[in-house]
């Protein structure tokens, strides 16, 4: 700010606090006429009233004089924004009061000893003129477009000057003189108002810093030209160019408009005493603000490029606007102007007056028959549905009416169930209808585009859960207008694989249900439908039942392939006979059924192959899963006599298929006599059936000798009853001679066992009778091997191996180690013995067994009696050393303390 002819004063708005003053220093009466600071603040440029302009730079108190500019007034200063810096202004534009356009360039530096100015360079570049004289540049800007394309605006009071042109890439510092001598050929493009107030003011509006201005305002005698910047067009940079003529109040003699000042959506226009905003899209003044006379009349009017805040000064004070919320009314002048889209731009944050722009596009829309877009707009409003769709019926417009249900129903929330389900179904209708109408019409192109979208409406992820809980409404729109093909399309995208199938069948076209089949697994479905494709198309079924593998039950197949193995051609039943055999040896499957039916199939159709499974199935009941009964009843009546030996061998009824196989072939009997390993006799028995048959049936004695070589139980005398009464001897004369050396050789052997028998007895005798004349001596001093007292002090038991114990402590050391029957027993003798009463003390030793002995234990029946017991007992307790014999080997394994007795016994310890 410039406060008196001598003094400026600089305020940094980050630091409002501290001002700074500068002394001009001039002594002369020269007055500042005007200050011209750059966009980024740093340079100051002060025209003085004596032609003279002063430079001061942001970062020095030092004001220093253009030598080169003296002897111009200066009007307009057009600022470098590409190569503008805190040290250099770069290549400027400079108008000066007689018309004339400088270019220049200052810089901060100090200079070198010989050029201490800051001017670079000051030459002329250009002159503007009006009507035929020169006239002063009020305004000058600089702006680079795409392409490294320039464009310069110049004004003066009634002309507004365009210059456009290319400036190399990389000479940008040459300055802008190429520019003007390209149009120094041509007469600049300008425009003219007739009006003079004496001077003009061009403003720019810019959105975004750095960014091309995208609109201007053009203050002049006639009113404000404005409009928007166009950087693409060739002509000129200007369009959509209107002109708003001044107010009544506003003269340009008494009461001119002093600046102007450009926004987004308003150019606000100064005057002596009040300021008006006047709206661009309409040209209302929308504001107005009068100013107090204390201040003083108005001076002039500013906007900071930069930070976008407008100044107002007087003489006495400093004004600051802030610019809020200019849009919040924009888009209702856009809605009258029709231009919605704009609209909708600016009010996107607003519902309410979103609705209200929706709902007159639409109307708009509507009335210019565009009806598609209209029904798009429709479909986001709030209005009545029924209203909006029985006015697309009454206008007969079903295209629109359908655009405007389906962005209805992707408007539409889940939870909203019944509004889904009425616009599904009245699509579904719509789509018929169009579809019906397009065929009848023969527009195959529109027609398939149609259904194609129809299609994808019926598999819509979005409301699949409401096609599929109203299906069979669906299928019956479908079916009242006999789209087969839809209806088999939306039955395949259900997932209702049933009704595609059944179509199909109904069709005859089964290749097309078997591709349906085997696609989606339903092992339903192939139960179901199996029997229909077994009829027509076997060899595929099977293959699918194939590749089914595991997934199929092969026992709910067998409905559908009994009924056409029984009357169906060749094919079928080898079809059925190849399926049987997949799960007999692939699948491996166990059911009787499914074996069962095999060997029907076998005995009825492919007997060649029966025998070798009955032989591959195994040879015992467990391992076979067919009947066995069922087989042989099967076998026995298609006379496969030699399949029912087989399954009387696995049955082991050994008679019967030695019996059965003698009707087909004597080694098969043979066969089946030696199986059962276990019981001779039997095996005698099935080798004499052989053998008579062979003598009586086939009189063949040289086979029914070779029975005899073959079965080592059959003897000759064993099959010489079933040979006739006159036969010679000849046949089996070796036989019986053979039959007599086995005989001698038998009986030598049995008196030699005997001879070997005698002599074992006689060794016997020897061994017992030593025994009894066997004795040990035992000395005063021994002990009891188990308590360690004097033996000889109570009955005692001496035992081969030296061990020595006391009656009852051979008692204690056994008892525990018999068995449970042992110890009843034991008990038992022990309470017959108490109840004997001896004729002569004794001590329990091993009672003899001989006669002679038995004296010195008494007499009669009762001594007997009593020394059986005692034998007895000698028997259960003394039969061996309860130390070396077989009773503590046995024990080894078993704890020294009864584990129910371990704790009673760890506390008897402590």
């Amino acid at each position: 700010m410039s406060l008196g002819k001598d003094t400026l004063l600089r305020i940094d708005l980050a630091k409002p606090d501290q001002p700074n003053q500068t002394e001009l220093g001039r002594k002369d009466d020269s007055k500042v006429h005007k200050l011209f600071l750059d966009p980024t603040g740093s340079h100051l440029l002060i025209s003085l009233s004596t032609n003279e302009c002063l430079y001061l730079n942001r970062n020095t108190q030092k004001v220093r004089s253009l030598s080169r500019w003296r002897g111009h007034l200066i009007e307009s200063v057009g600022w470098n924004k590409l190569l503008g810096n805190e040290t250099s202004t770069g290549p400027i534009l400079v108008g000066t009061s007689q018309g004339v356009i400088f270019e220049a360039e200052i810089s901060a530096n100090e200079g070198s000893l010989f050029n201490t100015n800051p001017d670079q360079y000051f030459r002329q570049v250009h002159s503007l003129e009006e009507d035929g004289r020169p006239a002063p540049v009020c305004c000058l800007e600089i702006e680079r477009g795409p392409e490294n394309k320039y464009f310069i605006i110049a004004t003066t009071r009634k002309r507004l000057f365009q210059f456009v042109g290319k400036v190399a890439e990389g000479s940008e510092q040459q300055g802008f003189s190429t520019i003007f001598n390209q149009n120094q050929d041509l007469l600049p493009s300008f425009q003219e108002f007739p009006a003079n107030m004496g001077y003009s003011e061009i403003t720019f509006y810019t959105a975004k810093l750095r960014n091309f201005p995208k609109a201007f305002a053009w203050m002049m005698g006639n009113g404000v030209l404005y409009g928007q910047l166009d950087y693409v067009r060739p002509d000129s940079l200007l369009s959509d160019v209107q002109v708003w003529e001044y107010t009544p109040d506003v003269d340009i003699i008494q009461n001119k408009p002093i600046s102007i000042v450009l926004t987004q959506f308003h150019f606000l226009l100064l005057l002596h005493d009040r300021i008006k905003a006047i709206c661009t899209l309409n040209g209302a003044v929308v504001y107005e603000d009068v100013f107090p006379d204390k201040f003083g009349p108005l001076k002039r009017m500013i906007k900071d490029p930069i930070g976008g805040l407008v100044w107002i000064y007087t003489e006495r004070a400093v004004f600051r606007y802030h610019i809020q919320r200019e849009a919040r009314d924009v888009w209702q002048m856009y809605m009258s102007m029709n231009k919605f889209d704009l609209a909708k731009e600016y009010c996107r944050d607003r519902p309410e007056c979103m609705d209200m722009v929706l709902a007159k596009e639409a109307e708009y829309c509507f009335q210019n028959k565009r009806y598609l877009e209209s029904a798009k707009c429709y479909a986001m409003t709030q209005n009545y549905f029924e209203e909006i769709a029985l006015k697309f019926i009454e206008a007969k417009q079903e295209e629109a009416l359908k655009e405007f249900l389906l962005k209805k129903l992707n408007n539409l929330k889940q939870t909203e169930r019944t509004q889904i389900t009425l616009l599904v179904t009245w699509l579904t209708e719509l789509y018929l209808n169009r579809l019906g109408q397009l065929e009848s019409d023969g527009n195959i192109l529109i027609f398939q585009e149609t259904r194609e979208e129809f299609r994808q409406f019926l598999s819509s992820a979005k409301h699949r859960e409401c096609l599929f809980n109203n299906r069979s409404t669906i299928y019956d729109l479908l079916a009242s207008h006999g789209n087969v093909d839809d209806m088999v399309y939306f039955s395949v995208v259900m997932q209702d694989y049933e009704r595609v199938i059944s179509h199909h069948c109904q069709h005859d076209n089964f290749s097309a249900t078997l591709d349906v089949l085997p696609k989606h697994c339903d092992e339903k479905l192939f139960y179901k439908f199996s029997p229909v494709l077994m009829q027509h198309i076997p060899k595929n079924v099977v293959d699918a039942w194939i590749q089914m593998g595991n997934r199929l039950d092969p026992k709910k197949l067998i409905p559908a392939l009994m009924n056409y193995s029984q009357m169906g051609s060749t094919q079928q039943i080898n079809e059925t006979i190849r399926y049987m055999e997949f799960c007999v040896y692939e699948l491996n499957v166990t059911e009787e059924a499914i074996h069962n039916y095999l060997l029907s199939l076998y005995a009825k159709y492919k007997p060649d192959s029966l025998l070798q499974y009955l032989k591959q199935a195994g040879t015992h009941p467990k391992e076979i899963y067919y009947d066995l009964k069922y087989a042989l009843r099967l076998c026995a009546e298609h006379g496969f006599l030699q399949a029912c030996v087989l399954v009387y061998r696995i049955m082991e009824l050994h008679e019967e298929a030695v019996d059965l196989a003698l009707q087909v072939d004597v080694d098969l009997a043979k066969s089946c006599a030696d199986l059962p390993e276990d019981d001779e006799e039997m095996r005698k028995k099935l080798w004499l059936k052989i053998a008579r048959h062979v003598v009586q049936e086939e009189k063949d004695v040289k086979k029914a000798m070779n029975c005899l070589s073959s079965c080592n139980l059959l003897k000759i005398e064993d099959i010489l009853p079933f040979f006739p009464d006159f036969v010679t001897i000849d046949h089996f004369k070796e036989a019986i001679c053979s039959s007599l050396e086995e005989y001698n050789k038998h009986i030598e052997e049995l008196k030699q066992e005997m001879e070997e028998a005698t002599e074992s007895a006689k060794r016997i005798r020897e061994d017992i009778q030593e025994m009894r004349n066997k004795y040990g001596v035992v000395d005063s001093q021994e002990k009891c091997a188990a308590c360690d007292f004097p033996l000889l002090n109570r009955p005692f038991y001496l035992f081969l191996c030296g061990h020595m114990f006391h009656n009852d402590c051979l008692f204690q050391e056994v008892t525990p180690h018999l068995s449970a029957f042992k110890q009843n027993r034991l008990e038992e003798l022990q309470k017959k013995l108490a109840a004997t009463t001896p004729s002569t003390k004794s001590r329990n030793r091993p009672a003899p067994k001989e006669e002679g002995d038995t004296a010195s234990l008494g007499k009669g029946m009762g001594a007997t009696s009593r020394e059986q017991i005692v034998s007895d007992i000698d028997d259960i307790v003394a039969s061996e050393c309860a130390y070396c014999g077989e009773l503590m080997i046995k024990s080894i394994d078993k704890p020294f303390i009864d584990p129910q007795k371990f704790e009673q016994d760890k506390s008897s310890w402590l």
